[in-house]
């Protein structure tokens, strides 16, 4: 049996403690071993709940709840009571569940490769051929329709066109005809006469 007087031991919500007596066989059923906690309290705590850490030191999953003490250390004045508790013992239970898990990851690229293909397929094609025909002749009337001739359509194309004539129009006529007849009228005109006025002047005696 290994000598582990004096190990730490170190459980939930600060219990801390140091191992008085060499640990027992973990796997014997009903074995116990004596703990001193800080506070001074001595425990017996069963050997299968020691459990033992890579640096020497065992852990245990009890708290100072579990012993019905509290967190705060006594005083130094306070006598130490050597007393054995009882210690609940637990059991652990498997409890299976499932969560996701990212095992990997793949990037994965895309690249558009071109590549030219000849495609010779049958097409239906219209045409049409426009021929344009002279006729230049006075059109009187509505205008005509479009119409067809066999396959042909032929469709009427008209234009104003402005038309200029000169014709001779007679506009009147003047008649003349001579009208002889006596007319009286009376005008004043100014006529002079020379009147002579014969008269002897006696000679001058001064």
């Amino acid at each position: 049996m290994e000598n582990t007087n004096g190990s730490l031991v170190i459980g939930e919500e600060g219990l801390r403690g140091h191992l008085l007596t060499d640990s027992p066989d973990e796997s014997a059923a009903g074995t116990s071993v004596l703990v001193e906690l800080e506070n001074g309290q001595k425990v017996q705590i069963p050997a299968t709940v020691l459990m033992r850490q890579p640096d020497g030191s065992y852990y245990v999953p009890l708290s100072l709840h579990d012993f019905g003490q509290s967190e705060a250390p006594l005083q130094e004045h306070t006598p130490r009571h050597e007393t054995a508790i009882v210690v609940p013992v637990y059991q652990e239970e498997l409890a299976v569940g499932k969560r996701t898990v990212e095992t990997g990851r793949a990037r994965i690229t895309k690249r558009i490769e071109e590549r030219e293909e000849v495609v010779d397929e049958p097409l239906l094609r219209q045409e049409v051929q426009i021929e344009h025909v002279a006729v230049n002749r006075m059109w009187e009337g509505p205008p005509p329709p479009p119409r067809y001739e066999a396959d042909k359509l032929i469709v009427p194309l008209l234009e104003e066109v402005l038309v200029v004539e000169k014709r001779l129009m007679l506009k009147e006529e003047l008649h003349i005809s001579r009208i002889q007849k006596t007319v009286h009228e009376p005008q004043t005109v100014v006529l002079r006469t020379e009147n002579v006025t014969v008269e002897r002047v006696e000679p001058n005696t001064d």
